[in-house]
């Protein structure tokens, strides 16, 4: 199954290290990231999973849910994240799915045989409060993913859900922001008062509106 920007993500039930999880329900009225990992006992996801756990409390700020998913089994996933939690000085504290029978796998093309015909590459699925996915990310097995970059991404999906506006390239919080073609120029005033600056009649920026 192919998936695109602004398809509904697919539901699913599956068992995970923090009890079964239906996974609209799972991800309520919030944002959700599902992500997946080529296998257990592995070095770069043992990084990465311990840099998420790091990561809860940029989430949460984001009222956003992450779960992270493996084609090994549930008391392989507790074992392994003893292994994280000693090595990256953290507590994992969110769900790992045991997809052993590569149902969510193949729900969201997430192995490639070309790669693999076992394990999945490195996908990220950013979801939206509307259950649509507004990002995916696929990366090899063998490169960490930047997390950082992660929140950045989430940082602007929001921005343009709430506030019309969308980010330049390389844009960092606290940045300007560019106001979306559909705002006329005479109407930015009412919208965005902290100001506003038009370099051309389609390239109009504006500070961000959701900071002091």
């Amino acid at each position: 199954m192919t998936l695109r920007l602004g398809d509904i993500a697919p539901d699913f039930t599956a068992e995970t290290t923090e009890g079964p999880i239906h996974f609209h329900e799972y991800l309520g009225d919030g944002w959700g990231v599902l992500f997946s990992h080529p296998a257990d006992y592995t070095p770069v996801c043992t990084t990465e999973l311990g840099a998420v756990a790091k990561l809860r409390d940029e989430f949460n700020k984001r009222n956003t849910k992450v779960i992270a998913l493996s084609v090994d089994g549930l008391e392989s996933h507790k074992d392994w994240i003893g292994d994280i939690n000693e090595t990256q000085n953290t507590m994992v504290n969110f769900p790992l799915i045991a997809d052993e029978d590569f149902k969510v796998s193949n729900l969201y093309d997430m192995i490639h045989p070309n790669s693999s015909e076992k394990a999945t590459v490195r996908s990220v699925f950013v979801i939206g409060p509307d259950k649509k996915i507004k990002l995916i990310f696929t990366y090899p097995a063998s490169t960490g993913r930047n997390f950082d970059e992660l929140l950045r991404v989430i940082d602007s999906l929001q921005l343009t859900a709430y506030h019309s506006v969308a980010t330049p390239a390389n844009w960092k919080h606290g940045e300007d922001v560019v106001v979306v073609p559909s705002i006329k120029t005479e109407d930015i005033p009412a919208k965005f008062p902290k100001g506003h600056k038009v370099i051309k009649p389609y390239l109009r920026t504006t500070p961000q509106p959701n900071i002091d």
